[in-house]
């Protein structure tokens, strides 16, 4: 994990973003092949950590998927 990963999962951490870290930890072992999001959304409520995190994934060959809050 880079440095700046690896401090943002601390801080997830410390925050009780079990979940988050969850997904961090499973990409960094390989073990995540999709994410599905909703764009409005995103992963974290931060922006710019969102956009860290979401390419830090894309790094690691996951698939960002994008789907709508609507449902069907």
């Amino acid at each position: 994990m880079t440095p700046m990963i690896n401090a943002l999962r601390e801080k997830l951490e410390r925050e009780g973003k079990e979940d988050i870290v969850e997904i961090i930890d499973d990409a960094a072992k390989g073990h995540l092949e999709e994410v599905e999001i909703v764009p409005s959304i995103g992963l974290l409520y931060d922006q710019e950590e969102n956009k860290q995190l979401l390419t830090w994934l894309e790094e690691q060959g996951v698939t960002i998927t994008e789907v709508t809050d609507e449902e069907e």
